[in-house]
């Protein structure tokens, strides 16, 4: 009996199968704007980075070891050995969690790290394949004047 009395007072609040309906749909929307924005945002780094990694190199000299990373691609991301220190780094086809990872561990011998080494993501260890400086200076450089044409752009009558 008290069951039914829920029912109805459940479909006199919150309008029964429509308020459901409404509801799912609106988080179905937002999870779906939320998987495309973070798409096209993945794209614009990749582009970032890559355009501006340098030749490869045997290894990679750190004194504090990594600061930060950026998933790029399934088998690609940028970490950092210091404030204006970036790395492209690519690793094996086989890794498939990294695009998803919330955190990694790169292996490395005292302060360097080298192809011998591995990215560690989650229960995957992710051989590397190149290690490639990125040129920030290079980057922040091209950025700033994109932006000044940009705003120079709209600034135009």
């Amino acid at each position: 009996m008290a069951e039914g009395r829920v029912d109805k007072l459940t479909t006199m609040v919150f309008g029964g199968k429509v308020m459901k309906t409404l509801v799912f749909g609106v988080i179905g929307v937002a999870l779906l704007s939320a998987c495309a924005s973070g798409l096209t945002k993945r794209e614009t780094v990749d582009v970032r980075y890559v355009d501006y990694a340098d030749e490869p190199v045997e290894q990679i000299r750190s004194m504090k070891g990594v600061d930060g990373w950026t998933p790029i691609s399934r088998n690609q991301l940028v970490i950092w050995t210091g404030l204006n220190e970036a790395w492209l780094i690519k690793v094996w086809e086989g890794c498939i969690n990294l695009s998803f990872a919330n955190a990694i561990r790169v292996t490395q011998t005292g302060r360097t790290i080298t192809r011998f080494d591995k990215v560690l993501v989650e229960n995957e260890s992710c051989p590397i394949v190149e290690m490639r400086p990125v040129d920030l200076a290079r980057m922040k450089v091209d950025r700033k004047a994109t932006r000044d044409t940009t705003m120079r752009e709209t600034a135009k009558p």
